[in-house]
């Protein structure tokens, strides 16, 4: 696993950031939705201003045309490492390997972010990734609209449509998540011992819950569980459609579970 250990950039953002969920409770109509996904780990020393950064996009939504749609995804190789992640899972990691292997990188490192499943770059790089979600923005989007979730226990119940069917690749897959808006933990071990990390969009769960030729033919209706430590009324939904191979992001569409 040493291959995979996090590439050595420690720059410190040096705006503070405010660690609050965005206002808005989908993307209004006169911004597109770019997905930015950041790949990251409480073990790992170069990650939190890359975590910064991801909350600064979330709460500031600094591009005048771009709805940004944050996701968190914790990695699990760092975890024995001095720091087990509560947030870690190996769905993630697995999820950021197909990106490097799609992307040409050698080997998952972190921080990295992706913007709209078309740019990848260090997690901590403020202009690369204002300039990704800025072209991302200029790319239309197939028009996702989620309707308000409903709570049964740990179950969070909702569905996906789109106004019109659309002429994207019927194997188009629909991708739900269920997402922590703000998370903080007190970190005891490895490189972070001692500090307290703070996140955003942290995902939960993640879930494969349809293609676009489901899309075409009507709302698809879905359930995502949410684990036992979380409070699903103080979660978002995160629904996006994504080509196939991990490729390009089409469209994406967020909700608070509770309005």
């Amino acid at each position: 696993m040493h291959q995979l250990k996090a590439l050595a950039f420690a720059a410190v953002l040096s705006t503070a950031v405010i660690l609050a969920p965005a206002a808005a409770q989908n993307p209004p109509a006169n911004r597109m939705p770019v997905l930015v996904e950041l790949f990251t780990s409480e073990g790992c020393s170069s990650c939190p201003p890359a975590d910064a950064l991801l909350a600064k996009l979330d709460h500031n939504q600094p591009i005048a045309n771009a709805e940004i749609i944050v996701l968190g995804e914790h990695v699990d190789y760092w975890d024995e490492l001095g720091w087990h992640d509560r947030f870690s899972s190996r769905q993630y990691t697995d999820r950021q390997t197909f990106y490097c292997s799609h992307f040409g990188v050698n080997g998952p490192f972190t921080p990295q972010m992706i913007v709209d499943g078309s740019d990848q770059f260090v997690g901590n790089d403020e202009p690369h990734a204002l300039m990704a979600i800025k072209r991302a923005a200029l790319s239309a989007k197939l028009p996702l609209k989620l309707s308000q979730p409903s709570v049964d226990g740990r179950k969070v119940s909702a569905s996906v449509s789109i106004p019109a069917p659309t002429t994207a690749k019927p194997q188009t897959g629909i991708y739900a998540a269920l997402v922590d808006p703000t998370d903080t933990t007190d970190v005891r071990g490895g490189e972070n011992g001692g500090h307290k990390l703070q996140h955003v969009g942290v995902v939960r769960t993640l879930e494969h819950i349809g293609t676009v030729k489901d899309l075409n033919a009507g709302p698809v209706s879905f359930h995502l569980t949410a684990p036992p430590d979380a409070k699903p009324a103080t979660m978002r939904v995160v629904v996006f459609a994504q080509q196939s191979g991990q490729g390009t992001v089409l469209g994406a569409d967020f909700i608070s579970v509770t309005p």
